[in-house]
């Protein structure tokens, strides 16, 4: 029974409203259902999806995420194009929650911590046909977003956006 993908994550926060407003606000996340003060399920515009993030509030005195122990060290949100990996960019830099960027070479990556200090990634998948074949020069990069903008553009469509399998 092979897995086709990830359906959904579920987080346990702090506060829900604060972690409301964060996700609606960087990613257009909707609200699907919100137990106000204990619980919310978001989804992302055009999902399949029952909902893609489930949010779990734990109060505001739990502790937070602790880098270098056993856990969930960061989920990864796919982009469909540049053009968006480009406008989430400067939404999380706008809030101060941009902590890195890597090109990969086959995507490009920004990655970036939720009010909680939790750790995300959203990527962009490079075309398959531009994927760097065995050439020994390695896989990490430093992002020069506006390189991969001039390259491919703002608006090329890869990945699941594109309809390829995911």
């Amino acid at each position: 029974m092979p897995v086709r993908r990830l359906n959904h994550a579920v987080l346990y926060i702090r506060e829900v409203a604060r972690s409301v407003e964060f996700y609606t606000d960087v990613f257009g996340f909707k609200v699907d259902v919100e137990i106000p003060g204990r619980a919310a399920f978001l989804s992302a515009e055009d999902t399949l999806n029952d909902h893609d993030l489930g949010l779990f509030s734990v109060g505001s005195q739990a502790g937070g995420p602790v880098p270098g122990q056993v856990g969930l060290y960061h989920l990864a949100w796919e982009v469909g194009t540049l053009g968006e990996l480009a406008e989430i960019a400067e939404r999380l830099g706008k809030r101060g929650a941009l902590v890195g960027a890597t090109d990969h070479r086959v995507s490009k990556s920004l990655y970036a911590k939720d009010p909680d200090g939790i750790e995300f990634e959203v990527m962009w998948r490079v075309p398959r046909a531009d994927w760097p074949g065995d050439d020994g020069q390695g896989g990490l990069l430093p992002l020069d977003l506006q390189d991969a903008l001039d390259r491919w553009g703002a608006d090329l469509k890869t990945g699941a956006a594109a309809g390829s399998a995911t």
